[in-house]
């Protein structure tokens, strides 16, 4: 496989000081985004009791971003990637100021409240993930991609517990405002940081048509890659939206849905270290497979009935071998990209082909689970429905061991 050229890419596997950098702007958003994320949902659950209000918000903010991507990719390839990041994050930083304004209207602005949360989100991971192909490589995306992880995980440690402590503490009006205004102070910090981010200049012109023709053409990798990523997206959407809120609803409690994330947390961080450390490309394909059975397995407890208990034993299990299945994955599509010089050269419009088949599968499942709790919330039929939704990730993998084993001279889009 020919392995383009880049900027200051670090070629022994360790981290230079971009790439540091890039690590602290990812922990910084991350962190705004769990200190209020994961209760947003929670907020919308306790302004109507209904699940169908966080489906209209998740859907509407999958379909802005992944509208956002496809038109942002011209500015961050014609233009600055690097304003496209900032504008990201200030996007976000105002969503949870609207949040705060609106008060207790939230609820009548929920479609527009997810919609501002799409394009933030997708103007955020667009740049970032263009500037996080430039500044690894193969020797070091694995390891990127595990201390990536080891942030996440130590985030989901210690800031939803504290979230969870403070609304107990201050009240449920008080305790959301409190942590919505912290999520803004953190994005303003995210964005002082990003200025010392270099800008990489990107050659020619943005085809606005590239997704449609990766698709039209049958040898390629890229083919099978994107019904992997669209099979991943369709367990984010559900699993993401569906888990806190039924955390909550078991137990009515901000702070046992803190302590839910803080140890599954813990087992992620453990879990990411390690994989991360010491996952080898040739290892990949097993170890997606491995993780991906695994995926399913551990929604099994939850058919011995929803409770506390039960859907801990499924984020113990899912933060457990959620790394087997996702490094893999994500460190092979950006392989993919950098095969060549050609590919290194069209590095946003694959970034936006990824990203939109994510958001494919994203509306999928979320389309799936919002017609299904209209027509039955039963505990049976949304057990089946976290079980059919579950099984993607194998879904996922058929698509991807044909990546991870075809050969180099099959991967480039003629």
């Amino acid at each position: 496989m020919v392995v383009a050229k880049r900027h200051s890419r670090s070629r022994s596997g360790k981290f230079d000081r971009q790439t540091l950098l890039l690590l602290t702007v990812n922990g910084l958003f991350i962190t705004a985004s769990a200190l209020s994320g994961t209760y947003f949902g929670v907020y919308i659950w306790k302004a109507g009791n209904n699940f169908l209000n966080i489906g209209w918000f998740t859907l509407l903010s999958h379909l802005s971003m992944a509208l956002t991507f496809w038109i942002a990719g011209n500015g961050v390839k014609e233009g600055n990637k690097m304003v496209v990041l900032r504008l990201g994050i200030g996007f976000s930083a105002a969503f949870y100021a609207s949040v705060l304004l609106l008060g207790g209207h939230a609820l009548s602005y929920i479609g527009l409240l997810g919609v501002l949360q799409g394009v933030a989100n997708g103007l955020f991971w667009l740049a970032f993930n263009v500037v996080y192909f430039e500044i690894t490589d193969a020797d070091n995306r694995d390891r990127f991609n595990g201390w990536a992880g080891v942030v996440g995980s130590v985030v989901g440690m210690i800031v939803p517990w504290c979230s969870g402590y403070l609304i107990s503490r201050m009240g449920g009006t008080s305790g959301y405002r409190a942590i919505f205004i912290l999520s803004f102070c953190i994005f303003v910090v995210g964005i002082a940081v990003s200025f010392f981010l270099r800008n990489r200049n990107t050659e020619g012109q943005y085809d606005w048509r590239w997704p449609y023709r990766i698709l039209l053409n049958l040898n390629t990798a890229w083919r099978p890659a994107l019904g992997a990523l669209a099979s991943q997206g369709i367990r984010e959407s559900v699993f993401g939206v569906m888990i806190g809120v039924l955390v909550y609803v078991q137990t009515g409690s901000e702070l046992k849905l803190g302590n839910f994330a803080l140890i599954t947390s813990v087992v992620g961080f453990i879990s990411f270290f390690s994989i991360g450390k010491w996952l080898k490309p040739a290892w990949r394909n097993h170890a997606m497979m491995i993780g991906a059975i695994a995926l399913i397995a551990v929604i099994v407890p939850l058919f011995f009935g929803i409770s506390f208990t039960t859907l801990l034993i499924f984020g113990v299990g899912a933060a457990l071998f959620l790394p087997l299945y996702m490094l893999p994955m994500t460190s092979a599509v950006f392989d993919l990209i950098g095969q060549d010089e050609d590919s290194v050269r069209q590095r946003v419009e694959y970034v936006v082909a990824r990203e939109l088949a994510l958001n494919v599968g994203r509306i999928v499942g979320m389309a799936i689970f919002m017609g299904t709790v209209y027509v039955s919330r039963e505990p049976l039929v949304l057990n089946v429905l976290l079980l059919f939704i579950g099984c993607s990730p194998l879904l996922s993998w058929m698509f991807m061991r044909r990546v991870l084993t075809w050969g180099g001279q099959r991967r480039k889009l003629t």
